[in-house]
């Protein structure tokens, strides 16, 4: 049975599929997951489970210290232009914290709405046992009703007998409360602190619990993870970037127009905020491509050294183009909005020419590119698959020469042959720029996943190389017998042909001969494992699983899985290979 996106199901035979592992190990010392289609063999996830580790720990605090650092030195900046009173500054900086907040928490609740809701008339899945003739158990689902197949003679799991009145009323509290508490959360702003405790604490309850709750819990922490990683990027770029910008504008304006009267400690604040925003944009991009990476089984994990190198990257690239913009901005500002607007259209149909795959529907897919072209702004971002070399160096020589012409501009308007401070602000947009480029270079030349950029690559896939070949199972007929040699009138009527005998019996015209070799072979044992087979093609890397961005289809995989007495295995639809049934079933 597939999984559609809309929770419905569909009858397919087991042929050549693309497998999804069922949990991934932990980033940088994890274990590597693989599994074989049809449940022929299964590895890895298939093993001991996979475990939450301190620095994954330690990494989700990290992150949750940046986002209150961002948000603390931007409220305090605020309230420092409120007591100055410059209304137009302090109004500008709110208008960045709480606008792209607001919409990401909008989305953030919007989310819960639809995890926590329950099918009008389902008040829990129903799980059943049916007899299946195929080698593993496959699961199967119909608009929010949930079906296991075991083999026959398997104990039955069995829908759960409904719930007493008492025990019905304190669920529905439970709920209640449940609903007031993310409603209070989301209007303090808070939504994504929440997701980041959460992920902690299903990381946690992963490490702890035993096999089977630890897959499960490990399962959710990957999907709240993905969540809290794809807000994060939404909000900073829709709040850290242009605040970053602002703020840099506004240093280099004041330092022009009155240096002395400037205070220290009112220069010193801005400062401050500036970092904390250009580390929250650094770090956010680092964590995404880490979460990306760790989310999928068909790709290496990212070790936290590659990570911390990202986010060097980053800063330093992020820094010199910000500065680049502040210089521009600070003296010719209609100019700058122009070729701002101007640069993220150009970008974002670069992005759309380039038929991105992230999305569930075209409208979605539309607005994700036109936040990649908000990216695209500032930095690199891998949106397309294959190798990215030729549309990197592209897109950084573009970089490069746009930040030339934006300061060469800001410096010619300066008197150059007294103002030392104007050549030194040069130096550092290009000494920043090349500093993010060795960082780059570094990454991609040591620590990369897939092996260095110079030497041969490791493929991306993680499952280890199979010793047999590939095709269908060695039990699966794939091609019709040959066709027995027709016999002749002759030889029916007994006559000799060829030198026998007449009256010698001639075998059945349809006996089967024996198949060679007669001793038995060894066949390899079937894991009894659940398998989920969606009726999608998988999405190709750098995009995510659709079981990650369609929560309908999430959350039939989380109440299977939960169901499950062992950790299912997703199986995508491959894309042009012919389907071949071994298996045919009639539905009513």
């Amino acid at each position: 049975m597939a999984a559609k996106s809309d929770g419905a199901a569909a009858v397919a035979g087991p042929g050549p599929e693309e497998v999804a592992g069922g949990a991934r190990g932990g980033a940088g010392g994890r274990g590597e997951a693989a599994a074989v289609a049809g449940g022929a063999e299964v590895t890895g996830a298939g093993g001991p489970g996979p475990r939450y580790e301190l620095r994954d720990c330690c990494w989700v605090l990290c992150a949750l210290l940046v986002f209150f650092s961002d948000g603390a030195t931007d409220l305090w900046l605020a309230a420092s232009y409120y007591i100055q009173g410059q209304r137009t500054y302090f109004g500008l900086t709110l208008l960045f914290v709480f606008l792209p907040s607001l919409v990401v928490q909008l989305l953030s609740f919007r989310w819960f709405v639809y995890d926590y809701t329950e099918p009008a008339g389902a008040p829990g899945p129903a799980v059943s046992t049916k007899d299946s003739s195929a080698g593993g158990p496959v699961i199967s689902t119909k608009d929010s009703a949930v079906a296991l197949r075991t083999k026959e003679g398997s104990p039955e799991v069995g829908a759960r007998p409904a719930p007493s009145s008492a025990r019905a009323y304190r669920r529905r509290c439970c709920r209640l409360c449940v609903w007031l508490l993310q409603t209070l959360v989301h209007l303090l702003q808070l939504g994504q602190v929440w997701r980041y405790l959460h992920t902690l604490y299903l990381g946690l309850q992963s490490r702890w619990r035993g096999e089977r709750l630890q897959r499960h819990f490990y399962w959710r922490m990957l999907f709240e993870s993905a969540d809290v990683s794809m807000l994060r990027l939404l909000e900073t770029f829709l709040r850290s970037a242009p605040q970053l910008v602002l703020q840099l504008s506004l240093i280099v304006h004041r330092s022009d127009g009155d240096s002395e009267s400037y205070s220290n400690r009112f220069q010193q604040l801005p400062a401050f905020s500036t970092f904390a925003s250009l580390l929250s944009l650094a770090w956010t991009l680092a964590s995404y491509q880490k979460v990306l990476r760790d989310s999928r089984d068909d790709k290496r994990p990212l070790s936290y050294k590659g990570a911390v190198v990202q986010v060097l990257w980053h800063l330093f690239t992020i820094a010199a183009r910000s500065l680049a913009f502040a210089l521009f901005a600070s003296v010719y500002k209609l100019y700058f909005g122009i070729f701002i607007v101007a640069h993220w259209c150009i970008m974002t149909f670069w992005v759309i020419q380039g038929e991105t795959d992230f999305c569930m529907s075209k409208w979605e897919e539309i607005i994700y590119n036109m936040v990649v072209g908000i990216i695209y702004i500032f930095c690199w971002f891998n949106v397309k698959e294959g190798r990215s070399r030729r549309r990197m160096t592209l897109y950084y020589c573009i970089v490069l020469l746009e930040n030339a012409v934006l300061t060469g501009f800001w410096y010619s308007s300066h008197n150059f042959t007294t103002d030392f401070r104007s050549l030194i602000l040069v130096c550092v947009v290009a000494s920043s720029f090349a500093l993010g480029i060795f960082f780059m270079c570094v990454y991609y030349c040591l620590l990369h996943p897939n092996g260095p950029m110079l030497a041969p690559q490791a493929p991306g896939c993680i499952c280890p190389e199979s010793p047999r070949p590939c095709g269908p199972p060695a039990d699966a007929i794939t091609s019709p017998p040959r066709s027995l040699p027709r016999t002749t009138g002759a030889e029916r009527d007994g006559v000799s042909v060829a030198g026998e005998r007449a009256g010698t019996p001639t075998p059945p015209v349809f006996q089967v001969r024996p198949g060679l070799p007669v001793t038995p072979v060894a066949r390899t044992v079937r894991t009894e494992r659940p398998v989920i087979r969606i009726d999608l093609p998988r999405k190709k890397y750098p995009a995510w699983d659709a079981h990650f961005i369609d929560r309908r289809l999430r959350k039939t995989i989380l109440a299977l899985e939960y169901s499950s007495p062992t950790t299912p295995q997703l199986q995508y639809r491959s894309i042009g290979t012919p389907q071949e049934l071994l298996e045919y079933e009639t539905s009513v």
